[in-house]
């Protein structure tokens, strides 16, 4: 058998708006979609929903009617859950019937998006049994895989994993640390039992998420032929290509002028056309093959930048100071029990808002202001701190 997994990442961030410091202690909305058009959260939900979430999940769809063999997993944020519940219901409705027809597979992970894990153990537990709790009432499961945000992964978050029941978990299959290595393997944490380990492919999942519509790229542009016969070439070292890339990768990073949904579309046909070719959910990975080997991370791996670490959420004073100054208020916000100021606090831990801080240069300076909503990383934080200014004050009235 040949498998491909499939696991596509879903979240839209809800953003701070432009909050001058006049703000602070007068006007409490920083989220508030009717005072500033500019940063308008709908406005950005309905874009990407029309470009990519709808067509992409009509693709994914109409897929599992035609393959009883094909399957998708999914994380997806409790931030993304609550903006499709107010502008796009019928996006969840769709998911609901893959999870239902045991075609789709949701992941476990993080309520809001955050990196918890490496500023507040309690605080990382308390999202995560969020998340959890929000998916069983929504799809009618609870997650058996983890995904930490960003695939920020360590030994340590492997153990704390196994020890809370996961039989998988993901993380970035790079180079430095697989050490010729094949990410096309499943393996076993270090220090752990039970649990398994799926590691991304990079490269093919880069040539779809990064490299698709870059005419300079030297293989563009890339037809199912040839993608195919890479897979077919990286299968002879391992049997498992997991492709982990953004659900947005289809429909707005990469236009649908490029002929993403058509290749997309065309990929399925080709590889499952072939005898013992499948695809496979992330849990089925897990218990249809045995670990072939350990891998270590006893250092943090992401998925983002050339560094493959936590630098583009913590790499400069901005961010530091940011994240430091909010999770020191943690205890006090959640012993007032109002439930309108705590979702406010966290929503000021997704990770969006640190990276839109981040100052690097050259390439990953490019992706980081893609993704912001923001003129700088300085007006980020700016904003930033003063919507946190106005949180410390609503505390202090409580």
């Amino acid at each position: 058998m040949r498998a491909i997994c499939l696991y596509l990442h879903i979240h839209q961030p809800v953003r701070y708006r432009e909050y001058p410091i006049f703000d602070v202690g007068n006007i409490s909305n920083y989220y508030d979609d009717n005072y500033n058009g500019r940063q308008s959260n709908k406005r950005i939900f309905e874009k990407v929903t029309d470009k990519s979430y709808r067509p992409m999940l009509k693709l994914l769809e109409e897929n599992m009617s035609k393959h009883k063999d094909f399957k998708v997993s999914f994380s997806i944020t409790g931030t993304w859950l609550e903006q499709a519940a107010k502008w796009a219901p019928d996006l969840i409705t769709t998911i609901r019937r893959m999870v239902s027809k045991g075609q789709a597979e949701i992941l476990g992970e993080t309520y809001y998006h955050s990196l918890a894990f490496f500023q507040d153990l309690e605080e990382f537990e308390d999202q995560v049994e969020l998340h959890s709790t929000a998916i069983e009432k929504i799809f009618g499961v609870r997650p058996q895989v983890f995904r930490n945000t960003e695939l920020a992964y360590n030994d340590n978050l492997a153990k704390w994993a196994e020890e809370k029941g996961y039989i998988g978990i993901l993380a970035e299959g790079w180079d430095k640390i697989l050490k010729g290595k094949s990410p096309n393997y499943v393996y076993r944490p270090t220090d752990c039992e039970n649990i398994k380990l799926l590691l991304k492919n990079y490269r093919l999942s880069d040539d779809i998420a990064f490299r698709f519509s870059n005419r300079d790229w030297k293989e563009w542009p890339l037809t199912v032929k040839k993608y195919q016969n890479w897979i077919d070439m990286d299968c002879l070292s391992g049997n498992l290509i997991n492709l982990f890339m953004d659900f947005e990768t289809f429909g707005e990073h990469q236009w649908k002028d490029t002929g993403i949904f058509e290749f997309m579309d065309n990929f399925i046909d080709s590889w499952l056309s072939e005898y013992d070719n499948r695809f496979v959910t992330v849990s089925e990975a897990c218990n249809l093959m045995e670990p072939d080997g350990e891998i270590s991370m006893p250092e943090t791996v992401t998925w983002a930048d050339t560094e493959r670490d936590l630098s583009a959420w913590d790499s400069n004073d901005m961010q530091k100071s940011a994240m430091k100054d909010l999770y020191k208020i943690r205890s006090k916000i959640l012993a007032t029990n109002d439930s309108k100021l705590i979702a406010d606090w966290r929503h000021l831990t997704t990770s969006d808002h640190p990276y839109s801080m981040c100052t690097k240069y050259w390439n990953d300076g490019d992706v980081h202001a893609y993704f912001s909503a923001y003129a700088s990383p300085y007006e980020s934080y700016m904003y930033f701190m003063n919507v946190l200014r106005d949180i410390e004050y609503r505390l202090k009235l409580k």
